[in-house]
């Protein structure tokens, strides 16, 4: 892996006043503000323009993997609802619309702010039943309401933050009141300062171990748009359904490209748990060996590093994939699905397994790795819940509905497993002689539906390993830790016991091993690791410049206690009883 076609566009950054000076005792209330100056920042870097939104340019693609990201997700948060969900619909509409081409400009240009506003309190991903209504009027305008608490808007953080800000909102278009399936609306939400009339945000807590976010509980009450604020049409659409994935498309675009964030933080975890390794050393003065030489501590980063290789190959392949216009949309989407998938199954636990083997010092915030593996689990649920994506794909796999790109060596160990564990997963549905979404079928099918698809995943990743040339060590490791992940199945189907299996593993570290600092060099990441356990000189400065407490107070330690002991309240029952 090299940086070649990921031009460092926001290189000039991570030593900017505006991302270096050190955050760790600002309240989350600045920090949340901060990021929206940083977003604004990442996005004035990339001039991006209304074609690159609508082509899905490279310029497109870098951006969802530009490794600043690493700095500030929360910025990264903003902006990608910002660029492709909110000014990435009015964009599609603008070209027939040239009166919207001011407001795709200002949000690209980010003097606005822009949301996107979906998923309800009540409903999740269940988005054919949002409650949301937006009510035609004799005079042409329309009525924006909540009509239940559960129609509330959950989780676009629409308090104000400095800026005026707009936003996409999805709700049922109700005409002399007939229902007429789902529309876009554009609403201007606040001014900058404060909301505009008949909108009220509440702010929720923040969800700890990331960047902070404002996410908020949106609701509208009688708020009147202009016939302009409509984005399509008035006529009720011949099938429901259909319209809702096509006003929605942008989220399947999201689906592909916050996947992609996850390669830059796998080369995170690789370039500190590489370079920390080398600095920890044990042994006495005089012979000091660095940690880095025993395989329970580079052996989590050699793998990190090995997924990091195949999955940028796959998210080259998948790009192309998913940006062939001859391709079935079904099928793109459900590659981009996959895509995101593994690419978050990876990154997960590499967070976790690097962190681990840094000892006390992964477990804070300002070294980055647990900050990341948080920002993680959100993309397992944002532009799509992985385990929803996999039911659904899996699902329409088995009905034959249409049939992903085969395998370029179905001999290999990953197309073997893939082949045999959708074969059982056939059975299950055929014999069951039910409807797909039976009982037996969801009892026995929708469990496996994740690791079926995670297993299409894998061999993807590894045909398009094989296809671009990445070094046959790393793509070895590779095959060696997905088969841990199901190890059974190798034993009983591919003769590969669990001796067989641990040699496998060991035979493939041993090879990645002596190119360890060169695959680091490659990742190009560092200008973006402010963990300050990466070097001696980033932790002394990170030392000096924390918060120091000195006095002269004395204590003796030997002096008896001087006033009444402290005693505890009674407990009282009905409370001790509720909690038996």
């Amino acid at each position: 892996m090299s940086s070649a076609g990921y031009p460092r566009r926001t290189i000039q950054l991570p030593h900017s006043p505006l991302f270096s000076t050190p955050i760790h005792d600002v309240s989350f209330d600045d920090r949340a503000l901060l990021s929206y100056q940083r977003a604004k920042a990442i996005a004035l870097s990339y001039k991006m323009s209304m074609h690159d939104l609508l082509s899905l340019s490279p310029k497109f693609w870098q951006l969802h993997s530009d490794p600043i990201v690493l700095l500030d997700g929360a910025a990264f948060t903003l902006l990608v609802i910002q660029y492709n969900l909110c000014a990435g619909t009015i964009a599609r509409y603008a070209s027939r619309r040239p009166e919207l081409l001011p407001i795709v400009d200002d949000l690209l240009r980010y003097r606005k702010h822009g949301q996107f506003m979906l998923t309800e309190l009540g409903h999740g991903l269940d988005i054919s039943n949002m409650e949301t209504t937006a009510t035609l009027l004799p005079s042409g305008e329309f009525v924006l309401n909540s009509p239940t608490p559960s129609s509330a808007k959950f989780m676009p953080p629409t308090v104000p933050a400095g800026a005026p800000c707009v936003a996409v909102v999805f709700a049922k278009l109700i005409v002399d009141g007939e229902d007429r399936g789902h529309r876009p609306f554009i609403v201007a939400l606040n001014d900058g300062k404060q909301m505009c009339a008949g909108i009220q945000s509440r702010r929720l807590p923040y969800r700890g171990g990331t960047n902070p976010v404002m996410h908020s509980l949106t609701t509208f009450h009688n708020v009147r748009l202009p016939r302009s604020a409509l984005l399509g049409s008035l006529a009720r659409p011949s099938d429901l359904h259909a319209n809702l994935i096509d006003i929605i498309h942008r989220v399947s675009i999201g689906t592909i490209a916050i996947g992609c964030l996850a390669l830059p933080m796998m080369q995170c975890y690789t370039t500190i748990g590489a370079l920390y390794s080398l600095r920890r050393k044990i042994g006495s003065p005089t012979n000091q060996v660095p940690i880095l030489t025993f395989r329970t501590q580079h052996g989590p980063i050699l793998t990190v590093a090995a997924n990091a290789y195949v999955m940028q190959a796959l998210q080259r392949w998948a790009i192309a994939q998913f940006c062939d216009q001859s391709q079935d949309m079904r099928v793109r989407h459900g590659i981009g699905a996959i895509f995101k998938a593994v690419m978050v199954q990876h990154s997960q636990k590499g967070a976790l397994e690097v962190s681990e083997r840094c000892g006390a010092q992964g477990l804070f915030a300002h070294n980055q790795m647990t900050c990341l593996h948080s920002e993680n689990r959100g993309l397992a649920i944002a532009e799509g819940d992985i385990l929803a994506l996999s039911i659904r794909l899996v699902n329409e796999l088995l009905l034959g509905r249409y049939t992903l790109p085969p395998s370029t060596d179905p001999s290999s160990l990953l197309a073997r497993h893939e082949a045999s564990l959708f074969a059982e997963l056939r059975a299950i549905v055929q014999g069951s002689q039910q409807h797909h979404r039976s009982e037996n079928v969801s009892r026995l099918v929708l469990p496996r539906c994740q690791p079926m698809m995670e297993a299409i995943g894998h061999r993807m990743a590894y045909d398009a390993a094989r296809a671009q040339g990445v070094r046959p060590a790393l793509v070895d490791l590779y095959v060696a830790g997905v088969v841990k992940l199901d190890g059974a199945w190798y034993a009983e189907h591919a003769g590969l016991g669990r001796a067989a299996q641990l040699e496998m593993e060991a035979r493939a570290m041993d090879a990645v091993l002596p190119m360890l600092g060169e695959l680091v060099a490659e990742m190009d990441v560092f200008a973006y690791v402010s963990a300050p356990i990466a070097t001696e000189e980033r932790w002394g400065a990170f030392v000096d410049g924390l918060k120091m407490f000195e006095g002269t107070a004395e204590v003796d330690l030997f002096a008896p206690p001087s006033g009444a002991e402290p005693t505890l309240p009674p407990a009282r029952p009905e409370i001790v009883r509720s909690h038996l």
